[in-house]
């Protein structure tokens, strides 16, 4: 993989950054979590001291080729200029006239950011058009998104066929990272898959089912396995087009670890009464919101067992506080584990680790969630595949 050092003098060169800035801001335009922020800055500090004329690109929610104010990127610009202590000027365009004379105003040590890339429908259909315009503001392309990395989209692939490009410190660090795990992991190795769905990751337990030493199964997800294995649920939360495919799954290895006893209520706000039910014993108006007593102790028993964890997704309803538990158990699970390499990626479970101060116990976090699984089941990742030699 081509890396930022390779990249030589960068010195009055105007660089473009793809980077992941999507996070988590409140209605009222402040910054909620500025992890993926504070994760950025190495490259952009590098870039400084190289006196490069920076030019950053990211994309927030997903506007889906339309302009959504609540979505602009005026509070990155702003929590950017706090960490760097420096000014950094956000634009209300990603191409166009407006674009184009304020990149031409950049001086060196200058950095400016792009209004958010996907108000433009041309980023996720990698359009040509649109990769050759982002293209033509530059003399060199910074792949920093790893979290973002899985995406085949214009300002990831599509403008590598125009520009020299090169990883950044912050992908190059992923790289390395997760490239030891999966090349090269220690045993006991455990995955912890949790959140809602289990759709997008069928194939990538599937993957890891051949590659790992134990699967734990967490969330509304595992709610869907239940299902397909015949269990009651009550009214939880299920993906019912997907039953089929978890069929196929090996749900019966004894690798898979799913909950054995959960927290039901019949509603999700907290305020109604909750009790712990055996599973398949759901009552029909009820709905499983976490994991249970016992399994957090199955759970924590694989953990202490393992060598290495890697984990993405929370094991409940983690917003609730009622339904937090099962979560909040996971994650002091593995921060406690001896002698254990831990990784863990995802916007929710870094969000809640940093609400109780875990974050810091873990070996190594991830800016990327699904990229971080596919990456470490062994999938090629488009933004990847392009910068290698």
């Amino acid at each position: 993989m081509r890396t930022l050092e390779q990249a030589g003098s960068l010195s009055g060169k105007k660089v473009l950054v793809r980077d992941d800035f999507n996070i988590t801001i409140a209605d009222d335009g402040k910054v909620l979590d500025d992890f993926k922020i504070r994760a950025s800055l190495p490259t952009v500090k590098y870039l400084l001291e190289q006196k490069a004329e920076i030019i950053l690109m990211s994309h927030l929610g997903r506007p889906e080729g339309r302009t959504i104010n609540e979505l602009r990127l005026d509070p990155i610009a702003k929590r950017l200029t706090e960490l760097l202590g420096r000014p950094v000027k956000k634009i209300n365009d990603n191409v166009g006239s407006e674009a184009e004379k304020e990149i031409g105003r950049i001086q060196p040590g200058g950095i400016i950011l792009l209004e958010n890339i996907q108000f433009n429908p041309g980023e996720t259909r990698n359009d040509v058009n649109f990769a050759k315009t982002l293209a033509s503001y530059a003399d060199i392309f910074i792949m920093d998104a790893f979290g973002q990395s899985h995406r085949d989209y214009a300002s990831i692939t599509g403008i590598t066929k125009y520009l020299p490009s090169f990883a950044g410190l912050l992908l190059q660090k992923e790289v390395e990272v997760l490239s030891r795990v999966r090349n090269n992991p220690e045993r006991p190795l455990t995955v912890v898959i949790g959140g809602a769905k289990i759709s997008t990751k069928i194939k990538l337990i599937q993957e890891f089912l051949n590659k790992v030493d134990h699967i734990i199964l967490g969330g509304a997800l595992a709610n869907t396995v239940l299902h397909a294995q015949g269990l009651a649920i009550g009214k939880s939360m299920v993906e019912l087009e997907a039953v089929s495919e978890i069929q196929k799954l090996q749900i019966t290895n004894t690798k898979l670890h799913l909950p054995v006893d959960v927290i039901v209520s019949l509603d999700k706000t907290g305020q109604s009464e909750k009790h712990v039910s055996a599973v398949g014993k759901i009552g029909r108006d009820e709905l499983i919101l976490d994991v249970g007593p016992e399994t957090q102790s199955v759970f924590n028993s694989v953990v202490k067992s393992s060598r290495m964890v890697i984990w993405n997704g929370p094991m409940g309803l983690f917003e609730v506080e009622a339904f937090e538990g099962g979560t909040r158990a996971m994650a002091e699970s593995i921060a406690v584990c001896p002698d254990c390499f831990s990784i863990v990626g995802g916007g929710e479970t870094i969000c809640f680790l940093e609400k109780f101060g875990l974050l810091d116990k873990f070996s190594h976090v991830s800016t990327g969630g699904g990229a971080m699984m596919e990456f470490l089941a062994g999938e090629k990742l488009p933004g990847i595949v392009v910068l290698e030699d």
